[in-house]
């Protein structure tokens, strides 16, 4: 995968991201042997998403690979809202400059829309890209759970025919709900099979995701995500994840990226990290906007149960 592409792809997962540590090579467990499978599809209800406007600044971090880029910054912009009865709707925008010695400056432009149905059954996806200005095919498509638990089919425009996944597959809100599980019921890791429709929009990961002991107060590096330690969220509990991605198969795998990020038990995430091995981008949340009212709505409707 060429680096624009991973790039792009790491950070429009990362959207839920936050503090790393370096790339893992240990694999997940397949699906059937893992020890800490996905929870089943009766997520707890008390788990409500907020309806939040982020923006993380993005520098290179220090130290660590072979430094293949010399310099990188830019700006990640995410708009989610949504609940669990009427689906999440997620708006990215992502603008990076990666400087190399041996390709000069690469200037990325990626706006993404996604919509997930509230029991994660459905998910709908539209990226377009421009790099040094010059627009890529855009990636546009839906996918489809057919059962829960069962297959998941991916279909493309322009696309001569579907894709079709074995499952259980998550989606990416239903997987961070999954995560807050894990999380609160002390699990140490998760595996999941995950499309987020990034990339080319063909690709379902493999995932591993190592938790850490919860806390509250702001994280350890208090310089950065300053919205997260004088806001709202100051005391909330949260969890350090370390979450890898892997290209689906069997055996032994290095992962392709991994995230590491402070998760918050309403799914936001601060002191974002994307370690690609070679080098490593930052993301420190600079604004943090919380539709409290939306938050509120959605836990009487969870209590209520979704009503046609």
């Amino acid at each position: 995968m060429r680096l624009s592409h991973l790039l792009t792809a790491g950070l429009l997962v990362s959207a839920w991201g936050a503090q790393a540590a370096p790339a893992v090579s240990e694999p997940p467990a397949p699906a059937a042997k893992a020890e800490a499978p996905a929870p089943a599809p009766g997520i707890a209800q008390d788990i409500v998403l907020a309806n939040h406007r982020a923006v993380y600044d993005l520098s290179l971090a220090e130290g660590g690979g072979t430094r293949s880029v010399e310099s990188a910054r830019g700006r990640i912009v995410i708009d989610f809202r949504g609940d669990a009865c009427r689906g999440y709707t997620m708006l990215t925008r992502q603008v990076t400059e990666l400087s190399s010695g041996e390709s000069g400056p690469r200037l990325s432009d990626m706006r993404s829309t996604t919509f997930e149905g509230g029991k994660g059954r459905e998910f709908r996806f539209k990226t377009t890209t421009l790099t040094n200005n010059q627009p890529a095919a855009p990636v546009d498509g839906t996918a489809s759970e057919q059962g829960p638990g069962e297959s998941v089919t991916v279909k493309l425009k322009g696309a001569a025919k579907p894709l079709t996944v074995e499952g259980p597959v998550l989606f990416p809100s239903e997987h961070m709900r999954h995560l807050i599980e894990a999380a609160r019921a002390g699990q140490a890791t998760l595996s999941a099979k995950v499309f987020d429709g990034s990339d080319d929009g063909k690709k379902v990961y493999d995932t591993f995701a190592v938790i850490g002991h919860a806390g509250t107060g702001p994280a350890s590096d208090t310089a950065r995500d300053k919205p997260l330690r004088e806001g709202p969220l100051a005391g909330m509990p949260h969890w350090p994840v370390r979450l890898s991605y892997y290209t689906a198969g069997a055996g032994e795998r290095t992962p392709i990226y991994t995230l590491g990020f402070d998760l918050y038990e309403n799914g936001v995430s601060g002191a974002l990290k994307l370690d690609y091995g070679e080098f490593a981008i930052l993301g420190d949340m600079v604004a943090l906007d919380i539709d409290a009212q939306a938050g509120k709505t959605a836990a009487k409707e969870g209590d209520k149960g979704c009503t046609p």
